[in-house]
């Protein structure tokens, strides 16, 4: 709801009520505020590409995918259906009640990401694919404890910062979706709710690269933070020594 409605402050106000930056703020504050509701009910799982990743790793139960799946689907889907009923009458004014994909008053943008027109699929596939990379690498530095992990209480603010930043850096290829759960539900949203299945086939049918390229992201921002940092980290014996002899504490 954060996200998708600074979106559409951005676009329905036509530049007069948010810049690029305020989208990157409604999404970080929007994730932060989802892992502190979620995190301790089931981890906050608001990705489905790290869901994904994580049922790879064994960290989850491949059983629970399909629960973890469906509550993203329904949140991301509501979320949608809540920014079209609350800009509703912007909706209308901004496109005189034709909703289109592309054109000058496009608006399907709100709710889902597209392409810029100059990028290409191959290079739009990129752009997600190491956001994703960047997105999976900060969330496993923030807690990993063995490193310089964050500290307790502040995983969810720097999560959100972690968004923040990758939007103010690699937001103006295709609007860095990141995450399958935040784009195909609103999409469903838009086909259903009069954007037509323009929705689908719009910037050479990008709609696929949202839930390939991040969840392949994942995977490999697993892989580089194991490489190069993870076996590298050498948990601090709490007390003691080889020999079993009483160690000395040090500032």
């Amino acid at each position: 709801v954060f996200g998708l409605s600074s979106v559409a402050q951005v676009v329905l106000g036509r530049g007069d009520f948010g810049q690029h930056l305020s989208i990157n703020l409604g999404f970080g504050i929007g994730v932060t505020l989802g892992i502190h509701a979620a995190g301790g009910i089931s981890g906050a799982h608001l990705n489905a590409a790290i869901t994904f990743t994580h049922c790879i790793l064994g960290n989850l139960p491949w059983r629970k995918l399909p629960a973890y799946l469906i509550g993203q689907f329904l949140g991301s889907f509501t979320a949608a259906a809540t920014v079209f009923g609350l800009y509703y009458d912007a909706l209308y004014d901004y496109t005189k009640g034709n909703f289109t994909v592309t054109g000058p008053t496009a608006t399907a943008s709100i709710f889902s990401t597209y392409p810029a027109p100059c990028v290409s699929l191959l290079g739009g596939f990129f752009t997600e694919f190491t956001a994703t990379v960047m997105l999976m690498l900060g969330i496993l530095i923030i807690h990993d404890e063995k490193n310089n992990g964050a500290l307790k209480g502040t995983q969810a603010l720097l999560t959100g910062i972690l968004v923040l930043g990758i939007g103010l850096g690699m937001g103006m290829n295709t609007g860095y979706a990141i995450n399958p759960s935040r784009d195909l539900p609103p999409r469903v949203f838009t086909a259903i709710a009069g954007w037509g299945m323009d929705v689908f086939t719009a910037g050479h049918c990008w709609w696929w690269v949202p839930l390939t390229a991040p969840i392949l992201g994942s995977l490999a921002g697993v892989l580089i933070h194991k490489l190069f940092i993870d076996f590298h980290n050498q948990p601090v014996p709490e007390s003691g020594n080889e020999k079993g002899q009483p160690a000395v504490e040090t500032s």
